[in-house]
């Protein structure tokens, strides 16, 4: 004869398997909603709303870069004092040194920490200034002259070298045109 199936001692949710096998979804809707928190929340600095207009700047930096090309320039950037002191040496066979230079520090990420200084010329070729630069592992250090004519360009990282050469070297899309 059969017999009827007994239950079991306890109640289901006094038994470790239904909790264990709900662990899994708990936990992402756990990490879901905490996701969501923080897309709201923050700001994302990284998109750019007007592309075609980032484009068109893009383009006009590109020909900077080739007119510095064209003037053989290159520079050598010495950071002192934890990044505080600037000396730059700007080697330019063919144009004459401006008496001042703009200097970015360009965080590859936060536009907030960018920092800009204004060089003064203080022999043929030197230049110097100060700043208070965050730290960071990482910056784009990007030279020009104060009209816009050049830049010179390249990235640095303080934790390698307390120098970073600059090198004007043509682009591939306008150096061919």
């Amino acid at each position: 004869m059969h017999k009827p199936a007994t239950p079991s001692a306890l109640p289901w949710y006094r038994q470790r398997w239904p909790w264990l096998l709900m662990l899994g979804p708990m936990v992402v809707v756990v990490a879901g909603i905490s996701t969501a928190v923080l897309a709201v929340k923050t700001e994302d600095t990284l998109v750019n709303d007007d592309y075609y207009k980032r484009g068109k700047e893009i383009n006009i930096e590109l020909t900077r870069d080739n007119a510095a090309a064209r003037l053989k320039m290159g520079a050598q950037v010495m950071f002192g004092d934890g990044g505080r002191n600037v000396r730059i040496m700007l080697q330019s066979p063919v144009e004459a040194a401006p008496a001042k230079l703009r200097l970015w520090m360009l965080h590859p990420t936060l536009s907030q920490r960018d920092q800009e200084v204004e060089l003064n010329k203080t022999g043929e070729g030197f230049y110097s200034g100060t700043m208070q630069l965050p730290t960071a592992a990482h910056w784009f250090v990007r030279l020009e002259d104060l009209s816009g004519r050049w830049r010179l360009q390249s990235e640095w990282r303080p934790n390698e070298d307390n120098v970073v050469a600059l090198s004007s070297q043509p682009t591939l899309s306008t150096a061919s045109q």
